[in-house]
């Protein structure tokens, strides 16, 4: 990590940069929800910053980490995550960032635009292109307006998958559509690795996935509760730890 500072001297205390020489046209801060992944969030460090200098954007990076050995939830850390970066600024821009997912082309501008974007739509783990139509998964950004339309991510899926069609599904439902880059400029490489202890795929999740449309106004954003632990200031990134609950038995 002392290499990684002096590599990036450039970022503010708290993983803040500003360009110096142009005003930019989004205030931006990528979420990235996080447990027991240190040797990713390095990696994506290492990759992420560069990037996003070159892009010039004004950006804050937000490391939401889920304390405890309960089952995770990675969609309801998004949600802390809104709502503990808009405490500190008022962004315009919410990039939801899995910690192991790296783009590959600059030009896949980490921005919001007139619909939700889906900046991660050709992973290498999928040859490529869209595993299917309605995938959502990865690399996501919202302003803040598309972020309160949807009521956010929904806090009831505990442990690995659906929450990503759930969303997908909070768009469509919302009247809004998904604004994807270029096959060949929206290229990303995932970090290999095992799954995560407390991640498992949750059978039950699909139960969840089938009532969503009916209790989506309420299982959101609006919904959420959490207990703030502990806020760090790293040269570049912010920690914020949490306790989430756990599921229900």
């Amino acid at each position: 990590m002392e290499q990684l500072v002096e590599l990036n001297t450039y970022v503010e205390f708290g993983g803040h940069y500003k360009p110096p020489d142009c005003i930019p046209l989004q205030r931006i801060a990528i979420i990235i929800p996080f447990r027991n992944r240190e040797h990713h969030l390095r990696h994506w460090l290492y990759y992420l910053h560069p990037i996003l200098r070159r892009q010039q954007g004004e950006y804050g990076i937000y490391v939401i980490e889920q304390a405890g050995e309960n089952t995770f939830n990675r969609a309801k850390l998004l949600n802390v995550g809104f709502v503990e970066a808009s405490k500190e600024n008022n962004y315009d821009c919410f990039i939801f960032s899995d910690v192991d997912i790296v783009p590959e082309n600059d030009r896949n501008l980490y921005r919001c635009s007139q619909n939700p974007r889906h900046l991660a739509c050709a992973m290498d783990k999928f040859g490529y292109k869209l595993p299917y139509t309605g995938y959502f998964g990865g690399v996501v950004a919202f302003t803040k307006e598309q972020y309160l339309k949807i009521n956010g991510f929904s806090n009831n899926y505990w442990g690995w998958g659906t929450e990503d069609d759930d969303t997908y599904k909070r768009v469509t439902l919302s009247g809004m559509s998904v604004d994807r880059p270029d096959r060949n400029i929206g290229r990303t490489k995932m970090i290999r690795h095992q799954r995560d202890k407390g991640n498992e795929v949750n059978e039950k999740n699909y139960v969840v996935y089938n009532r969503m449309k009916y209790t989506r106004n309420q299982d959101g954003y609006i919904s959420l509760k959490y207990s703030l632990i502990k806020i760090e200031k790293n040269q570049l990134f912010t920690k914020i730890t949490v306790d989430i609950g756990k599921p229900p038995s």
